[in-house]
């Protein structure tokens, strides 16, 4: 492409650019049906849009954690049955992207628990599978049927509150239990004495993908900001939560885990009765 048809296309970029910023300036806005307030509201409580799942009114996160789940089992399957038996000594693509991160998430294991990393290294790549993949799940745009006969989009599963308490409680029990298996009754108070832990892990996840969709329903919100700006807010959000979150959880486990289920060596109980 010569110089001169590089400017004619970037002109014609920015020309449209330009266009889409005064139509969403100059085209009038529709009557909201809810307030500011009301909108970021239910984004954080979820009392209004609800959805029926058998009979029951419940918060659209549990269809999307549902959803997101299921997904993951069903991958795991195929290429549990399908992939793996055919992979080769020199990877392709596919296998060698697998590996990379499996091997990802061994290594955090190693070198945070070089004694007991193989059942972390499993569980931190779920973990942080699950969460990269939930986050991502919301740029999808499913749309369900609300109670009230609304439609309504569903959400990454950690924009709720439950589901952000129930990893990083999930997370804190795989502690526990790895303190106990390696030092006993021991290792179960290394793991208690950080009981802020779980709240912790908690509301940073909640609070992190809270934040870029409360953002989002603002940008939303205003039409004069909704033609163009809600692509790149909603994309750029939703791509370094899915990355930060996944990576700081995976990390925070495999550490805390690290140091409740490194053996410590008995203390002699008389140093001078061992010596003579």
């Amino acid at each position: 492409m010569s110089k001169k048809q590089k400017i004619i296309s970037w002109s014609i970029y920015l020309g449209l650019i330009i266009i889409l910023l005064v139509a969403a300036i100059l085209v009038p806005g529709n009557e909201k049906s809810e307030s500011i307030s009301e909108t970021m509201n239910d984004a954080v409580l979820h009392t209004r849009n609800l959805v029926s799942l058998f009979g029951l009114e419940v918060n659209p996160g549990l269809i999307s954690s549902y959803v997101v789940s299921a997904t993951l089992i069903l991958f795991a399957i195929i290429v549990r049955i399908f992939f793996i038996p055919r992979f080769k000594y020199v990877p392709k693509k596919f296998q060698l992207l697998l590996e990379q991160a499996v091997g990802f998430f061994d290594n955090l294991a190693i070198d945070n628990s070089p004694k007991r990393n193989k059942l972390l290294g499993a569980y931190i790549f779920g973990a942080g599978a699950y969460i990269f993949i939930g986050t991502l799940f919301e740029l999808i745009g499913v749309q369900v049927v609300g109670v009230e006969g609304n439609s309504i989009t569903l959400p990454a599963p950690l924009a709720d509150i439950n589901a952000a308490i129930a990893v990083g409680c999930l997370s804190y029990l795989f502690i526990l239990g790895g303190g106990l298996i390696s030092n006993g009754f021991r290792g179960v108070l290394l793991t208690l004495k950080d009981f802020s832990l779980p709240v912790s892990m908690s509301f940073r996840l909640f609070g992190a993908l809270l934040s870029g969709l409360l953002v989002s329903e603002l940008v939303y919100y205003y039409i004069s900001l909704s033609i163009v700006l809600p692509v790149l807010v909603g994309i750029l959000f939703t791509l370094i939560h899915a990355i930060v979150q996944a990576y700081v959880l995976t990390m925070l486990t495999a550490l805390f885990y690290g140091e409740v289920s490194e053996e410590h060596p008995k203390k002699e109980k008389n140093k001078q009765k061992a010596r003579a």
